[in-house]
């Protein structure tokens, strides 16, 4: 793996895979839904649709039909700490997939009509996932209300759609010149490519983009809950209750093992039907009909600290969410004493360290979560080293991640269906 930083402040990541045939292009930019302005929700993600609406020698549409008709395809996500722009196609295709990368980075085609278009999208986008979707955006919209305190790390992401009817095109342009520099991006190339070759094509369709200062972002920081914090959420379309849990984390600038620890107690709670949580709550006390872990409401090390494990219990009318949580602490509880069953520790930590291994197998899962790592934590190569960070997990780590979770104030989210409501 090679890293280069251009003149401009571009951060670069070439992750050559010789033999490859296809590959992977993706800018992640240091800027996501954490860090968009109060009365604003939901602008980066708009901001998102925005970067395929044209560029300085690219029009409306036109960066899909390019990667298309190359054989490939392309796509963009928005995050908490990043939004990324990503493509696969035939190694032939790489000089192209820079161009028009590079061309949005330089500048963006902004109109009136660009922007009502995308507004009516995102909206659509809203309705169809969130407000008419059982379950819709639950828990990521809003358990992060719960457990935090400030606008960036509670507000929910895809935005409150009178803030987004209130966007203009010169918030648009003034978000792009203040976030969307090459200082504030990574750009990574995975697959098969020359190295020498990649970095001079780099260099040129890049390294003629001038740098230019960024605005700062918010402060994330604030103080771990001191009590147990809880809320109600309404679903009107869910046909069973739920009940979502959200635990800080460790900071895995600073505190990576420990992170990793988390991931590994996920694995063992949740990490298929027969794991320790789901085996007491679904087959065991049939308290519960479904459970879920993971770390990161997008996945593990995919946002700066603070970060959040989550819990979510789809549960029986009649089950009372108390007796949920009686039952989850208990388990907890004789982890942190007892620790886990050797066997089955051993067993997790090898289909964990397997399930990774393969999925960076995955050449658009690679080049995304290289980018992602380097952008947030400052370690593209997190996508080789995590299986041995898995590996290096033991007991008494597991135990102390239980303890953990049981020790500091959680949040708890209660979803109540139309049935409830009418009680």
């Amino acid at each position: 793996m090679r890293h280069l930083i251009l003149d401009n402040g571009l951060r670069v990541v070439l992750d050559a895979r010789p033999g490859a045939p296809v590959t992977g292009v993706a800018v992640h930019y240091g800027i996501g839904f954490r860090g968009e302005p109060a009365g604003r929700s939901g602008f980066a993600h708009l901001f998102e649709h925005l970067m395929f609406q044209g560029s300085a020698h690219v029009a409306q549409g036109e960066h899909f039909s390019h990667v298309q008709a190359s054989g490939g395809t392309a796509g963009g996500s928005t995050h908490q700490d990043y939004t990324d722009f990503y493509q696969v196609a035939p190694a032939a295709a790489l000089e192209r997939l820079l161009f028009l990368e590079s061309d949005r980075m330089a500048g963006l085609r902004l109109t009136e009509d660009n922007l009502d278009t995308q507004l009516r999208v995102v909206k659509e986008e809203i309705l169809t996932n969130v407000t008419h979707r059982p379950y819709g955006g639950f828990p990521w919209t809003v358990l992060p209300g719960v457990l935090y305190e400030s606008f960036a790390n509670g507000h929910n992401g895809y935005g409150d759609l009178r803030d987004l009817e209130r966007a203009t095109i010169r918030e648009c342009a003034a978000f792009h010149e203040a976030y969307y520099a090459p200082s504030n991006a990574v750009l990574t190339v995975c697959g098969g490519f020359d190295p020498d070759r990649t970095a001079e094509l780099v260099q040129w369709y890049f390294g003629r983009i001038p740098g230019r200062p960024t605005a700062p972002l918010p402060q994330l920081g604030e103080p771990a809950p001191d009590t147990e914090r809880c809320g109600t959420h309404q679903d009107g379309h869910a046909p069973l209750p739920a009940l979502a849990l959200g635990h800080r984390m460790p900071d895995p600038g600073r505190e990576l093992p420990a992170y990793v620890a988390h991931m590994v107690l996920s694995a063992l709670l949740t990490g298929t039907e027969r794991s320790m949580l789901a085996r007491r709550l679904v087959t065991g006390t049939r308290l519960a009909t479904a459970v879920r872990s993971g770390c990161g409401f997008f996945g593990p090390l995919q946002a700066r600290d603070p970060d959040t494990f989550q819990l979510v219990i789809t549960h029986p009318r009649d089950t009372a969410p108390d007796d949920l949580l009686a039952e989850t602490d208990a388990l907890l509880r004789e982890l942190t004493d007892h620790g886990p069953d050797p066997t089955e520790l051993a067993h997790t930590l090898a289909r964990l360290r397997t399930s990774t291994t393969r999925g960076y197998d995955n050449l658009l899962v690679r080049t995304r979560h290289a980018g992602a790592f380097e952008l947030l934590h400052g370690r593209a190569s997190l996508i080789d080293d995590l299986p041995a960070l898995i590996g290096a997990v033991d007991a008494d780590a597991v135990s102390t991640t239980a303890g953990h979770l049981l020790s500091v104030p959680r949040a708890v989210l209660r979803l109540r269906t139309r049935e409830e409501a009418l009680v």
